[in-house]
């Protein structure tokens, strides 16, 4: 990676199911490009899933922002911003017999670290997570 270079892919997509694939499959792109090892990139895969799947279902969002930048010392910022308020609660441990329930606590246990935020670029929320690439 060239030092100094801060690079960041941005995508807008519809509030829809769909649209979790495409922005894993995206990202996943950006960041074999920029050559960010595989552990790196499949924890930010999992990531901006979780992220996207939760502003998706959770929110009367009709679009989210998808963005990750990498920067020169090597950490990933992933953001989901959507486009509906700032409710975001802390997760609990999942309950073991539901089929969902485990989104943040993924976030959680997998980014270095995350929060939630007004988006300066919609009218709802941020959720963000770091990760370090080595």
């Amino acid at each position: 990676m060239t030092a100094g270079l801060r690079r960041s892919h941005w995508l807008e997509l519809p509030a829809q199911r769909s649209s979790v694939g495409l922005a894993r499959h995206r990202l996943t792109e950006h960041l074999h490009a920029w050559s960010v090892p595989r552990p790196a990139l499949d924890d930010a895969a999992l990531l901006v899933s979780e992220l996207a799947t939760n502003a998706v279902v959770h929110t009367a969002s009709t679009r989210i922002l998808c963005g990750v930048a990498l920067s020169p010392d090597g950490c990933l910022r992933i953001e989901v911003h959507d486009d509906q308020g700032l409710r975001c609660e802390a997760p609990d441990a999942p309950d073991l017999d539901e089929e969902s329930g485990r989104g943040l606590f993924i976030v959680r246990a997998l980014a270095e670290s995350w929060g939630v935020k007004p988006s300066p670029a919609t009218n709802g929320k941020v959720v963000w997570a770091t990760l370090r690439t080595a």
